[in-house]
């Protein structure tokens, strides 16, 4: 804990300092260009990967990037209602999906039942991206788990991407072309970026 109180009075020494005026032009509201989805990894960190200042990305991290298909519920809906708030009130011009390489809860999706049986709730939640799994069981026939990481890894940003279209409100937005929709792959070993370009259907790396 002592570590994070450091770095709060070294934020305020000197980061805010800095950028002091941004966050006085801020302080009252916010009008953020992107809607950026990943993963709660400690070890992806949005502004920094994407060298962006406070204001500019809002953003949402929940287990394996996931995105729930469209539905209205009476349940408390945290992921559902912080797109539908960035989309609708925030009039957000960008989403990114953006997963990532060493996905835990990718990985998850291939534990035995027993395992999962553990974390019901995360199995529950993993289940929004079993068809990822499903489809690349199809195309991998040998047990090569590099690939078979990379893959699905792959597989559910496109998943998700896909869940995200059938958002009405979203769809009619992109359709209109006011509204972009990224997929992104974040390799955390080498720091590089691939973006699913929809021509070609490959991911290729951002430069």
């Amino acid at each position: 804990m002592q570590k994070i109180i450091d770095g709060i009075v070294e934020f305020r020494k000197n980061d805010f300092e800095e950028h002091r005026s941004l966050f006085k032009k801020i302080s009252r509201e916010q009008n953020p260009h992107t809607l950026f989805i990943g993963c709660s990894d400690s070890r992806v960190v949005p502004s920094l990967i994407t060298k962006t200042l406070p204001g500019e990305l809002f953003i949402i991290r929940n287990i394996a990037n996931i995105v729930p298909p469209w539905r209205e519920s009476g349940e408390y809906l945290a992921t559902t209602s912080a797109i539908e708030y960035a989309v609708i009130k925030l009039n957000v011009e960008n989403i990114i999906i953006c997963g990532h390489s060493n996905c835990g809860g990718c990985s998850a999706l291939y534990l035995e039942k027993e395992e999962l049986d553990k974390i019901p709730h995360t199995k529950k939640w993993l289940s929004l991206a079993f068809s990822a799994k499903e489809h690349v069981e199809n195309i991998l026939l040998d047990n090569d788990f590099a690939a078979r990481e990379w893959l699905t890894e792959q597989a559910n940003i496109l998943e998700q991407m896909k869940h995200l279209l059938s958002w009405p409100f979203i769809a009619e937005k992109y359709k209109q072309g006011t509204l972009q929709l990224s997929g992104w792959h974040y390799i955390i070993e080498t720091g590089e970026i691939f973006s699913y370009n929809k021509e070609k259907k490959f991911f290729e790396k951002i430069n």
